[in-house]
């Protein structure tokens, strides 16, 4: 299993939304484990992502989907994330 980070703070209203796309997302593609991470918590992240969350961050990769996000796109990004993907291979 690929792990996902979901990017965002506590009392997000956004970040509450996303995760409800992603959870929907989800049922379908049981792949991935998505750890949710307050950016407050970490000066390097709130620096980097304050103005941008919630964002979907793949640490491997470093690939990353900011909001607005829909559940067409995070099925996409997920997809983009695919192991053969990621090596190239198709």
């Amino acid at each position: 299993m690929q792990r996902v980070l979901l990017l965002g703070t506590s009392g997000c209203h956004l970040c509450e939304l996303a995760e409800q796309i992603i959870d929907d997302c989800l049922t379908s593609n049981q792949a991935w484990i998505i750890e949710a991470i307050d950016i407050a918590e970490q000066e390097q992240w709130q620096e980097q992502f304050a103005l941008l969350i919630p964002v979907l961050y793949h640490p491997e990769s470093q690939k990353q989907l900011g909001w607005p996000f829909d559940l067409q796109q995070v099925n996409l990004f997920f997809n983009e994330l695919s192991p053969s993907k990621l090596l190239g291979k198709e």
